[in-house]
């Protein structure tokens, strides 16, 4: 009697790809969802083996009870249950490591939904490596210990899968050159989800090599047609959660089947090709931010009925909204009172959507995606706090008045002149010289106009409201080769309010 392991193990080959790439990937929201779908499908393809075990040891009984072979089952039937024995206690040892890092990662369970910090990396290194009991050396020794014992319940087992279960205690490859250790490449400043999901992917290596073993046993009494009658569709994503640009990965078949069953795949109408593993597959580019389902449709041959049934699936994802990689002034690298300071703002790999500022020192609107005009309160100092996904990080700013305008009449700060082109200008201008603000103005409210020298004796003076000669237009006119003109007590108005500027002097000639 033979398992349906490829189809399975093409299954397990493929999530434990994605989760050894998930591994190298910064921790963010997406990717502990992405940990907390592969380990949901570990879990799940571990429960369809159990089930397929419990039919092969129902059919030991049966065969115990068959004159024909009782003699048979009774030789072989006792070296299953051993199996089963070897890979129920390290199951069951390596689920109370499950329970542990929940635990002290703060599990709590409300109406039967657990939860705890999946995003912690403290537990995980503390209690696998460098607590006062490390528990991933134990875990290694118990697993080879299981894998020596399930080989050597019999000489033909171990003939027969010496080189084939399905446990594997190399060290994985890893980027960080220093975990390179089995226990740190696995679980060193790993986040508890992923610790979690690696040790999910060791209690299905325990599963499938107890079922390969009792499988071996059960043939050993005689073959008999098998019938799967539970079919677990598997459905996995890459990640629901993308920037614009980046590429989505829908894996997609059914559990708990033979050969005879050949499902059929698509996605959208597009059908799904089988990848290298045999799992089939399709591969697409994500759109603009926001959310998406694609439909996965999935036809096979149910072997009780030899009907041909199908279902749909709904896979969800979001695209996020792209920022920068930091908190930037998008004009100057200060912040200048009185004016709306435009900024940036980066989550790094966290979305658009779930980046939040706040300022010490004024005030912070949010005008687009990643876009923010700062308002700073006094001069000084500012931090711009951002919080990206529940952590935070402080942007410190300086915070300056906007420098002094200078007086201008035409394009001349003062000094020489030509007499007609003074007659010509109209008026005083408040002028702000190499600002790197676009459009930031002062305008003159009054001032102070003296003439002397030629064609003025006595001196003749006049206060003027507003920017303009209009007032002293006469004067301007009686102005000759020799005349000095002063322009004193400027006063200009813009950002923090009105200033005094220094006098301008001109000499006509």
């Amino acid at each position: 009697m033979a398992l349906p392991k490829e189809p399975r193990q093409k299954m397990i080959n493929l999530m434990y790809l994605v989760l050894t790439a998930l591994l190298a990937l910064n921790v963010s929201a997406e990717i502990l969802n992405a940990f907390r779908t592969v380990n949901t499908s570990l879990n799940n393809a571990s429960s369809v083996i159990d089930q397929k075990n419990a039919a092969l040891f129902k059919s030991f009984q049966e065969k115990l009870k068959d004159e024909k072979t009782k003699e048979q089952a009774a030789k072989w039937q006792p070296k299953a249950l051993e199996a089963k024995r070897l890979a129920d206690n390290i199951y069951n040892y390596v689920e109370s490591l499950k329970l542990r890092l929940k635990t002290e990662s703060g599990l709590e369970i409300k109406n039967g939904v657990e939860t705890y910090k999946e995003d912690e990396t403290n537990v995980p290194t503390r209690v696998m490596i460098e607590g006062g009991d490390p528990q991933a050396k134990v875990l290694y020794q118990r697993l080879k210990s299981f894998k020596d014992s399930l080989l050597n319940i019999d000489p033909e087992i171990k003939s027969a899968y010496q080189n084939s279960l399905p446990i594997d205690l190399s060290i994985p490859k890893t980027q960080n050159s220093g975990n390179n250790s089995w226990e740190a490449a696995y679980f060193r400043m790993t986040p508890t989800i992923a610790a979690i999901t690696i040790l999910s992917k060791f209690q299905n290596d325990i599963k499938n090599s107890e079922a390969q073993v009792v499988d071996f046993l059960h043939r050993k009494v005689g073959e008999v047609q098998f019938v799967t009658d539970t079919y677990q569709p598997l459905i996995g994503q890459s990640s629901n959660y993308l920037m614009p640009g980046q590429e989505l990965t829908i894996t997609a078949g059914i559990g708990a089947y033979n050969s005879a069953a050949k499902p059929t795949v698509t996605v959208d109408g597009s059908a799904a090709n089988p990848n290298s593993s045999g799992i089939p597959e399709v591969k697409f580019n994500v759109g603009g931010p926001g959310s998406y389902t694609k439909t996965v449709h999935i036809t096979f041959r149910n072997q009780l009925t030899n009907q041909l049934e199908s279902k749909d699936y709904k896979v969800e994802y979001t695209v996020g909204s792209p920022t920068g990689a930091s908190v930037s002034a998008d004009a100057v690298k200060v912040l200048y009172i009185g004016l709306d300071n435009p900024i940036t703002v980066s989550g790094g790999n966290v979305g658009d959507e779930r980046v939040t500022i706040s300022i010490d020192n004024g005030t912070a609107t949010k005008t687009s995606a990643g876009k923010y005009m700062i308002r700073p309160g006094k001069a000084g100092n500012a931090t711009i706090t951002v919080n990206a996904d529940g952590k935070s990080t402080p942007f410190p700013f300086k915070v300056k008045d906007v420098p002094d305008p200078i007086a201008m009449v035409g394009q001349s700060k003062g000094g020489r002149m030509r007499v007609n082109d003074f007659k010509a200008q109209a008026g005083v201008r408040a002028v702000l010289e190499n600002f790197v603000f676009d459009g930031v103005k002062f305008n003159v409210v009054s001032y102070t106009i003296v003439f002397t020298g030629a064609g003025f004796s006595p001196l003749q003076f006049r206060e003027v409201t507003g920017e303009r000669f209009d007032p002293v237009r006469s004067l301007i006119e009686n102005c000759r080769v020799g005349t000095t003109v002063t322009i004193d007590e400027i006063k200009a108005s813009g950002p923090g309010g009105t200033r005094d500027i220094p006098p301008i002097v001109f000499n006509l000639f």
